[in-house]
């Protein structure tokens, strides 16, 4: 019988052992010396909320499916129909094809054919490499078009450092800006997080504090990246999520409103843009013709 999400490849180096699925291009494990470091799901799973997914041609929400670009009014499927949303892409459900697989490293692509609602013809190819610095994950996207593409990505990684509930563990979150969003978690604004609930720059306690927002102004260090630091000062144990300059938003989601699931992990999501960019435009990319993009993010134990 095979696996809902389809044929699975395992990687391992440096201590660190992965698991990357057909279905979605999707991580579905990540462990280091035997200890998880993300909230995944089962072989016998469907990833459920979100879980290790890679969302592509835009990350989070796009208000109705409905947006228009170079003079053309497109309609994208509804995927979020609770709140009449095109939510996450169009790839997650997608069978990859492996393009190479070595002990430590697995890379997969997916052509997506232009289509109602998104008429640009993409290639499109995720690497996953482990070392002994962790997870490098890279994803591209080649413009198979005649007239450039717009284009944003991102994922969907749960970090965990135990069992949870998140209130007992530490962020640190280097964002000095927040998406305000309306009931529909399409943003309407934004505030600096100074003074605010939201304001992780320096390692604190998650206590009570619910997340389903978006993040931005990331501060970086010398080579361009920003971390992102969950710990657990019982264990001691942490883990950091680190995101490239393509990267300029991160969405985190402690899952408040998901009944067994509430509070367990906490997803801190690379994005290049924020929810409803390609109706707003904000941080949205261009593909030029026969031209490609990349943008790459990762993951290791402290």
């Amino acid at each position: 019988m095979l696996a809902p999400s389809g044929d699975q490849y395992e990687i391992a180096a440096g201590g660190y052992r992965a698991v990357v699925t057909e279905c979605g291009g999707a991580l579905r494990l990540l462990e280091h010396e035997g200890r998880t470091l993300l909230d995944g799901f089962g072989e016998h799973e469907m990833a459920y909320g979100g879980r290790g997914q890679l969302l592509v041609p835009w990350p989070n929400r796009v208000r109705d499916g409905a947006w228009s670009f170079g003079g053309r009014d497109l309609q994208l499927p509804i995927s979020e129909p609770a709140l009449h949303n095109a939510s996450h892409g169009l790839v997650r459900w997608a069978a990859w094809t492996p393009e190479e697989h070595t002990g430590h490293s697995v890379s997969l692509t997916y052509r997506l054919m232009a289509q109602t609602g998104y008429p640009w013809t993409l290639d499109l190819r995720v690497v996953y490499d482990l070392s002994a610095d962790g997870l490098t994950v890279t994803q591209s996207a080649t413009n198979l078009a005649g007239e450039p593409a717009p284009y944003a990505s991102g994922a969907h990684p749960y970090l965990a450092v135990g069992p949870g509930p998140v209130d007992g563990w530490e962020l640190t979150l280097p964002a000095s800006t927040r998406a305000l969003v309306d009931e529909r978690l399409i943003p309407v604004g934004r505030e600096e997080v100074e003074g605010t609930a939201y304001d992780f720059r320096i390692a604190r306690p998650i206590r009570d504090v619910g997340f389903d927002d978006a993040f931005t102004d990331l501060i970086r260090s010398g080579d361009g990246t920003a971390t992102v630091v969950v710990s657990d000062p019982a264990t001691g144990r942490s883990v950091a999520l680190w995101v490239d300059e393509r990267h300029r938003w991160l969405q985190v989601f402690s899952a408040d409103d998901v009944p067994g699931r509430a509070r367990r992990s906490l997803a801190v999501e690379p994005m290049t843009a924020p929810a409803d960019a390609f109706r707003s435009g904000q941080d949205l990319l261009e593909i030029e013709p026969g031209g490609d993009l990349s943008a790459s993010w990762g993951i290791r134990a402290l």
